[in-house]
C-alpha cells in the first residue's frame, strides 16, 4: 500500500519530486489519490482513530494500549464474533455478549469505504442490533485488502462472498466524533468513538 510504505519509511520519500497541487493550473485534472490514502484522509476527517499494523503482534500491542489508555482493563468487551474471540483469546480481554455489561465493542467489518471514510458492516458483525443499541466505543479489526472505492463495490463484494445467504442489516458507520460536535449533516446518525486496527495484508 503506497501511503503506508511512505509513512513508515518502507520506500524513499519522493514527495520533493512531485508537483504540488498549488502549482498546478486550475484547469488541470485532479490528482487521483491511491485508494488507501483516500480512505485514510476521509476516515480521519470523520473523527476516526487509525492504527496501522504490519503484523498481528502489533495488533495485539495496540489493542492493549487502547484498553489501558481508556481504563478498560477491568471492563468487559462486547464480542459476538467467535473467530475474533479465538484470535484475541490471549489478549486478556473479558468478553461478553450482553450489551448492558460492556464498555466497548470489538468487531470486524465488511469493507472500508475510501470515498467517504466509512465502515460497511452487516449482520455478520452486529447481528440484528441497531447502531444506537451498541456501545459508543468501537474497536474495529480490519485488513488493507478490505479497502474498496465506494459502497457499491463493497455491496458487490458482500454479494459475491455470500452467494448462499446474503447478510442482512447492512449499514455504514461514518461519524466518529462525539455528540458535542454534531451538525446537520450527522443528524440522526449514531456517532461512535472508533479505533481502527488496520493490518497490512497486501
Amino acid at each position: 500500500m503506497s501511503l503506508f510504505r511512505k509513512i513508515f519509511g518502507l520506500k524513499p520519500d519522493q514527495s520533493s519530486d512531485e508537483i504540488k497541487s498549488t502549482e498546478r493550473g486550475k484547469y488541470m485534472p485532479e490528482i487521483k489519490l491511491p485508494i488507501d490514502e483516500k480512505f485514510t484522509i476521509n476516515f480521519k476527517a470523520n473523527g476516526g482513530k487509525f492504527l496501522y499494523c504490519e503484523n498481528l503482534n502489533e495488533i495485539f500491542q495496540n489493542l492493549q494500549n487502547i484498553v489501558e489508555e481508556n481504563n478498560w482493563d477491568d471492563k468487559k468487551v462486547l464480542l459476538f464474533d467467535t473467530n475474533l474471540k479465538d484470535k484475541f483469546k490471549n489478549s486478556g480481554l473479558n468478553p461478553t455478549t450482553k450489551i448492558s455489561e460492556c464498555a466497548f465493542f470489538l468487531t470486524t467489518c465488511e469493507n472500508l469505504i475510501a470515498n467517504d471514510g466509512s465502515l460497511l458492516i452487516s449482520s455478520k458483525q452486529i447481528f440484528e442490533k441497531k447502531l444506537p443499541e451498541l456501545p459508543v466505543n468501537f474497536i474495529v479489526f480490519a485488513t488493507t485488502s478490505q479497502i474498496v472505492e465506494n459502497i457499491g463495490e463493497g455491496l458487490r463484494g458482500i454479494k459475491s462472498k455470500n452467494k448462499q445467504k446474503i447478510p442482512t442489516n447492512i449499514t455504514t458507520i461514518k461519524h466518529f466524533k462525539s455528540n458535542d460536535e454534531k451538525d446537520f449533516l450527522s443528524y440522526g446518525s449514531s456517532a461512535k468513538n472508533l479505533y481502527l486496527l488496520l493490518l497490512e495484508d497486501l
